[in-house]
């Protein structure tokens, strides 16, 4: 392959590394599983030279330590397309998940109750394929049903789905199956293909490009974000293979298989009677009849001495008395969220005070309502809902943007950037929260301390009403010159 070496930061890097090494290793992994595509992206770069664009995107893959090829499947034994690698995971997990778990508004305070969960998921994930991984489950105060795992080995649970949970068995076999993810390496193999298309397409590093859900206009600037990417939209083969998985792993731990029927049971009655709660699930989790009558079909082969392994449903009551306490304030909420998806935010006003009602003190109902209250733009109400969730649940970070948000609206820019300043110290690099602070600076007259944090968005996100605003202002200011 010929190199164009004519830019000097190409000639640089060309001179400085082994790039003949980095084209042979790319090249076998393009051709191993690039399939017809590969070849023809191959013979296109033949003929008409190595551009330095796709010399920088080879090099900055394999500097980041992405490029790592083939790999073997921990559970299959076969090879499979890997980019990503396993020290990658972990790193991509640490970073992301608490992102997603305060967007889930924050871990459960009930620390025996996640305690139990993280005892009971851990005892299983020293029997899977990859006992070493860092594995840690917790359970998210978020209403609707839902079970999710970053690829390093975070695994959570909602609230709304434990307290439709009959005993520690189908507990089990939820957390087995997100193990299964884990192990099979699902959302690692599926961001590899997402960077192999990539450079197949346009030789275009994309690592995992974030892409934030939208709820509305307000609901949008709140930034409720940020690693929806990671969490996988998974096939039926993954689910396939997950779920199987998952019943061996339980077994293995000693639970009853028909704990793994009773989970496939729940989640197709609620697919059917309550579709808004479980929508999201489903969305990441294909769900059908095939995948409940398949559950069936395993255990009924298994020997007699692992179907007659208990369920331990005392034990699963016992722990989970303190959240079942609340199921009706949890239902509540579920129905507010369904309809503030729907865009009836009267109604799910209603739900939300029904639900704080039950459980006054709720941070996730107090959360909702002030999300609620500001899309409606009732500010002094949302801020008062947001500053009680603050005293509720001192930690989490959410209800800090919330109140951010509230007083800004109030123009009261000092006290809302010391908001967003405090949500930042608790989770970094939120861009929505960047933002927000350069724009209170900016009303501020902070004309320096404004471009800082415009300079600060812009190297996260490129597009969008709010990168415009960023960008106009720094070219007004003279920090940057206007693209021609």
């Amino acid at each position: 392959m010929m190199v164009d070496t004519k830019g000097p930061l190409s000639y640089y890097l060309y001179e400085t590394f082994n790039v003949s090494s980095i084209l042979s290793l790319v090249t076998a992994t393009i051709l191993s599983f690039g399939g017809e595509m590969g070849k023809k992206y191959l013979n296109f770069i033949n003929i008409r030279g190595l551009t330095r664009r796709d010399f920088l995107w080879l090099f900055s893959v394999s500097a980041a330590g992405f490029l790592t090829g083939c790999s073997i499947n921990p559970v299959t034994g076969q090879s499979q397309i890997m980019l990503v690698s396993e020290d990658s995971e972990v790193q991509i997990d640490r970073k992301n998940s608490p992102h997603q778990f305060s967007a889930d508004y924050g871990i459960i305070q009930d620390k025996s109750l996640n305690s139990y969960i993280n005892q009971t998921g851990k005892k299983i994930a020293s029997l899977t394929h990859r006992p070493g991984m860092p594995y840690s489950f917790q359970c998210v105060n978020a209403a609707y049903v839902n079970a999710y795992a970053f690829p390093g080995g975070s695994i959570a649970v909602t609230r709304g789905i434990l307290v439709n949970l009959n005993n520690e068995a189908e507990l089990s076999a939820l957390l087995g199956h997100e193990l299964g993810h884990v192990n099979a390496r699902h959302t690692a193999e599926q961001m590899s293909k997402g960077l192999l298309t990539s450079a197949l397409v346009g030789g275009i590093a994309v690592f995992a490009g974030a892409k934030n859900q939208t709820y509305g206009k307000i609901a949008e600037s709140l930034g409720m974000v940020g690693s929806g990417m990671l969490l996988a939209s998974y096939s039926r083969d993954n689910e396939r293979e997950a779920d199987a998985l998952g019943m061996e792993y339980m077994i293995k731990a000693g639970y009853g298989p028909d704990g793994f029927i009773g989970l496939m049971d729940m989640l197709r009655k609620m697919s059917k009677n309550k579709p808004g709660s479980i929508e999201l699930m489903f969305s990441t989790h294909p769900m059908s009849d095939e995948r409940y009558n398949t559950a069936v079909s395993n255990v009924s082969r298994l020997n007699e001495s692992s179907r007659k392994l208990p369920l331990y449903r005392e034990r699963y009551m016992d722990n989970t008395a303190k959240l079942r306490s609340v199921k009706a304030a949890i239902d509540e909420l579920q129905s507010g969220d369904s309809e503030m998806a729907k865009q009836k935010y009267n109604i799910a006003e209603g739900h939300f005070q029904k639900a704080l009602s039950i459980a006054p003190n709720d941070y996730a109902g107090l959360v909702l309502m002030s999300k609620c209250l500001l899309i409606q733009e009732k500010y002094g109400e949302a801020l008062r809902y947001a500053e009680t969730a603050k005293q509720v649940y001192p930690g989490e970070a959410q209800a800090h943007q919330f109140s951010g948000f509230a007083k800004m609206k109030k123009k009261d820019f000092d006290a809302a950037y010391e908001e967003f300043n405090n949500y930042e110290k608790v989770l970094p690099d939120n861009p929505n929260t960047i933002f927000y602070k350069g724009y209170c600076q900016e009303q501020m007259k902070h004309i320096k301390e404004s471009a800082f944090e415009y300079n600060r968005y812009l190297q996260i996100v490129k597009n969008g009403e709010q990168a415009t605003h960023s960008y106009q202002r720094l070219v007004e200011w003279g920090y940057i010159k206007p693209a021609k």
